[in-house]
């Protein structure tokens, strides 16, 4: 018999509802959000749990001055709403202010992939990733959501989880390490694809597709960023070409935060990066996440053909 995957969501708020039975400073602060876990600490415990309505600025201002008075926040939100809307708020408390608060976004990337451009969400790593003192982590299974709900109550600097909306596969047992803050999930001496979130599952389809054409690429998930450059550095020794993928606008992104490393580092291995190109700009096609990445040049054999022509450069 085996375990039944849960959501990212739902295995990340499991967690917190346990540290708020045991820890009386664990607030919830929702931004009119549902979820399993959610409903029992607002029927359980409504002192630790606040739905400020769709108003996400003053959630991250009321979390704000809750986090002052010694609380453990959490603030959760559609991603996009929590983010982009909340940039100067986020920006104020957690940047300058350095304000310990863990902001919790669903639906990153494509995740409301029929609800349209509004509530895509394609510019957060490059907007979040540029402030002081946040630290950003991309769940790319329901272990690591369930996992980096402890980590981020144990923290004590500003926090962004970003959440998937669809279930996905575990690739993660529960026991693993993501302190860390990336995992070489397939080793190779010559290439590396370097991914999070849903686009690492990609990144495994895509080696293994090209594994039966002798081609052993091998797949890095860099899940938190800032990026653990030493075990970046140390994995990446040595090899030939470095692919990067994301379901992100390209500046600024996980693509731009690997070349910046290796310019840092004076490091010359060339990058090729898979992800959203500005010109295509928003997209305003329908029929789910696949028909989304393909208008973007995104889907599988796309990918897979853009990395054979990279490698045979």
């Amino acid at each position: 018999m085996t375990n039944k995957i849960i959501p990212q969501r739902d295995a990340f708020w499991d967690k917190i509802l346990e540290k708020a039975r045991a820890d009386k400073n664990v607030i919830v602060i929702s931004a009119d959000m549902g979820a399993p876990s959610l409903d029992v600490i607002r029927k359980e415990l409504p002192s630790q749990f606040i739905n400020v309505g769709i108003a996400e600025q003053n959630a991250i201002i009321i979390g704000a001055g809750l986090a002052l008075t010694g609380k453990k926040v959490f603030v959760y939100a559609i991603a996009p709403f929590i983010t982009i809307r909340c940039l100067e708020q986020i920006r104020v408390e957690c940047g300058i202010m350095n304000i310990p608060m863990t902001i919790v976004g669903v639906g990153v990337g494509f995740g409301y992939e029929d609800s349209g451009p509004t509530h895509h969400l394609l510019e957060d790593i490059a907007m979040m990733r540029c402030l002081p003192n946040m630290t950003i982590h991309t769940m790319t299974d329901s272990n690591m959501s369930s996992s980096f709900g402890e980590i981020a109550y144990e923290s004590n600097s500003p926090n962004y989880i970003r959440v998937y909306r669809q279930t996905l596969p575990d690739i993660y047992d529960k026991n693993h390490d993501f302190r860390k803050g990336l995992s070489v999930l397939k080793k190779s001496k010559d290439y590396y694809i370097v991914s999070c979130g849903s686009m690492t599952h990609t990144a495994i389809e895509v080696s293994e597709k090209l594994a039966k054409n002798k081609i052993n690429i091998g797949v890095i998930d860099a899940y938190t960023i800032p990026i653990n450059q030493k075990l970046f550095l140390d994995t990446i020794k040595g090899v030939k070409k470095i692919i990067t993928m994301e379901e992100n606008f390209l500046p600024g992104g996980l693509g731009s935060t690997i070349c910046e490393i290796l310019s840092d580092n004076e490091i010359s291995i060339p990058v090729k990066r898979l992800g959203l190109p500005l010109e295509k700009a928003y997209c305003y096609e329908y029929g789910g996440r696949d028909i989304i990445r393909a208008f973007y040049g995104l889907d599988n054999n796309n990918m897979e053909r853009k990395i054979k022509e990279f490698i045979k450069k």
